[in-house]
């Protein structure tokens, strides 16, 4: 058995895995906040009309691969449904609100 005193409490250790991780905490942030910049550039471009992906390409100056990447995603959780053709390309809008 440990004596209490020599175990350090809960409190203590999360604040050690803090300073721990701290710049991976910062990386994984940073990460999220220019993710969630994209998606509200990619829908503020939906709103205006239903777009194919090399026009939101066009639009936010996102290389398509990754606007079709963030489409796709946006699309499994319905926040972006698909409306239709334009040639040979999808054309996306935003999901109405429920």
């Amino acid at each position: 058995m440990t004596a209490r005193g020599t175990t350090p409490s809960r409190g203590e250790i999360l604040k050690q895995l803090r300073t721990k991780h701290a710049a991976a905490v910062e990386r994984t942030q940073a990460l999220l906040r220019e993710q969630k910049k994209m998606q509200q550039q990619l829908l503020a471009a939906l709103r205006e009309k239903p777009k194919t992906i090399p026009e939101l390409a066009a639009a936010t100056g996102l290389p398509s691969a990754k606007a079709l990447w963030f489409v796709s995603a946006l699309k499994k959780y319905g926040i972006v449904v698909q409306n239709g053709m334009s040639g040979d390309y999808p054309l996306y809008q935003e999901a109405e609100a429920k």
